[in-house]
């Protein structure tokens, strides 16, 4: 009986701890765009030049882009380097000593983490949405950066230039009794190259590429569903009538 009671007790435990870490900030709703061939063209071109350089895709080839209606030429032209070829992996360039010494640990592979960072909070492009718009400077972290969604983050801001430097701006609130402070909006401190709006657009963009690249025959899979419930309705009805008219005479 003690020990029932004492795995209980640890059940009730573990399950505080869970939902304490899974009550961070709030995600929000990345667009869906992987039908969007623009969109995912761009997505790629800015995970090329901001992304590349530091993680890896290698389970996804480049060749591969042909499915968002980019030719070889133009795959080879804007979005890889001049040692790679057209049917490699995309795999990036960094030191991966280099990179544990500079960020604490090795940049993670990112072919399925639009896949891989889904939760009961939200789905992996929402994580990531949210992640890359709510950057902001931090002079007492290492890198100067810091993260709502991911607190200490290791990774400065990748795309800095695009979005300049932002501080948060909060206010106090009472919440049970308590005084907590509540983030109320952003302070630009630097402006970057893109608008605020513009910036989220391209994000979004980003965010589209990374969902394809995660299971990149999912549109296809989708469009083969609705006809293989087409077909099996129609069969249905066929059976249906089938079983019907062999039935009648038995009756």
């Amino acid at each position: 009986m003690k020990k029932i009671l004492m795995g209980f007790a640890l059940a009730l435990g573990l399950s505080g701890s869970v939902l304490a870490a899974g009550g961070g900030f709030p995600l929000d709703k990345a667009p869906n765009r992987t039908n969007d061939m623009a969109a995912l063209q761009n997505g790629a071109k800015l995970f090329v030049n901001y992304c590349l350089s530091c993680h890896s895709a290698a389970f996804m080839r480049y060749n591969r882009l042909r499915d968002i209606g980019l030719n070889d030429k133009q795959i080879a032209e804007n979005l890889t380097f001049a040692t790679d070829k057209i049917g490699d992996t995309m795999k990036s360039a960094i030191d991966p000593r280099q990179a544990k010494a500079w960020f604490g640990a090795n940049p993670p592979d990112l072919t399925v983490i639009a896949r891989s960072r889904s939760s009961h909070a939200g789905t992996g492009a929402d994580y990531i949405y949210t992640l890359l718009r709510t950057y902001y400077r931090d002079e007492s972290k290492p890198t100067g950066w810091n993260n709502m969604v991911f607190p200490n983050i290791g990774m400065p801001n990748p795309l800095w230039q695009l979005q300049g430097e932002r501080k948060p701006v909060h206010e106090k609130v009472e919440s049970h009794g308590h005084e907590v402070e509540l983030l109320k909006g952003w302070e630009q401190v630097k402006p970057g190259t893109l608008s605020e709006a513009e910036y989220d657009q391209n994000v979004g963009d980003l965010v589209a590429y990374l969902q394809w690249m995660s299971e990149p025959a999912q549109n296809s899979r989708v469009r083969i569903g609705v006809w293989v419930l087409l077909f099996l309705s129609v069969f249905t009805l066929v059976a249906w009538r089938l079983n019907a008219s062999y039935w009648k005479d038995v009756k």
